[in-house]
């Protein structure tokens, strides 16, 4: 890994290696617009002017809209968010999905898929369909060099980070992984965070940060700006750390109310707090 790589050189140099714990910090689009900031051209400004290496960005359609706005702003394009849906009668999945995996060739991309449906008592006897339908996306995903990373999701199939593991791993596909989501993590039960990460550590391609109250419950109060919360996100970072784990870390700022411009510069400035904070253990 880089983060290996980089930590020989400094101790052959005398520094510390704390001062490289750094991941490129992209913004997903659920917290890009507001009444004042609409177009993805606009989305994709704001974001670069504040300090974002990228945007995540919601659906499977208008793509090139996307692509042309994170082009101009020189942005990454970060994880495009869509799922699958576990009904009783089989696996579905959005009809424009495999055509939007197909449009993010070259563009070292990755594909958020949340797996919606209940989850199951006993996924010994209904996991077969969904690593069905994961292996076809993926082997359809490889043909593209795009990856694709399950998405926990609270209330959904597979809500936990486990979950996705143990498809992730029935699948067994490369280009498949997981991804870490603060947010639902802690809705969901918030409990083992080292021994959650430790799992997910290799197969794990995205992680998802935010503000959150230790003791929250509702979205409000487990989604919010970076600079504040009961919960020290730091816990996260360190283990990510320890972990030698250098992927994208996306910020979540979903149904955070008011202008987009305050709410992502206080997570930045969050974040970089965040940063010194990890530097300095």
């Amino acid at each position: 890994m880089k983060y290996r790589f980089l930590c020989c050189l400094l101790a052959l140099t005398g520094l510390s290696p704390l001062c490289v714990a750094e991941w490129k910090f992209f913004a997903m689009d659920t917290g890009t617009r507001d009444g004042q900031t609409r177009s993805y051209e606009q989305q994709a400004a704001l974001v670069k002017e504040l300090g974002f290496s990228g945007i995540g960005y919601t659906g499977a359609t208008r793509l090139s809209e996307m692509f042309a706005a994170v082009d101009k702003h020189g942005i990454a394009f970060a994880p495009l968010y869509n799922g699958i849906e576990v009904r009783s009668n089989g696996v579905t999945h959005n009809s424009n999905l495999k055509k939007a995996i197909t449009e993010a060739k070259g563009r070292e991309a990755i594909i958020w898929l949340y797996v919606g449906g209940r989850r199951p008592a006993d996924p010994t006897t209904t996991d077969a369909p969904v690593v069905a339908k994961l292996r076809e996306l993926a082997d359809h995903a490889e043909k593209s060099g795009v990856r694709l990373a399950l998405y926990p999701h609270a209330g959904a199939y597979a809500d936990r980070v486990q979950d996705c593991v143990r498809l992730v791993k029935a699948a067994d596909r490369t280009n498949l992984g997981v991804t870490f989501n603060l947010c639902h993590f802690l809705k969901v039960d918030g409990k083992e965070l080292d021994k959650r990460l430790e799992e997910a550590a290799p197969h794990l391609f995205v992680v998802t940060v935010n503000g959150a109250d230790t003791d929250g419950t509702g979205w409000n109060t487990l989604i919010q700006p970076l600079d504040t919360g009961t919960y020290d996100v730091l816990s996260v970072l360190k283990k990510l750390k320890s972990l030698q784990w250098d992927g994208p870390v996306g910020l979540q700022h979903y149904g955070i109310r008011g202008s987009a411009r305050e709410n992502l510069g206080r997570s930045m400035k969050g974040w970089k707090t965040l940063l010194k904070r990890l530097a300095a253990e």
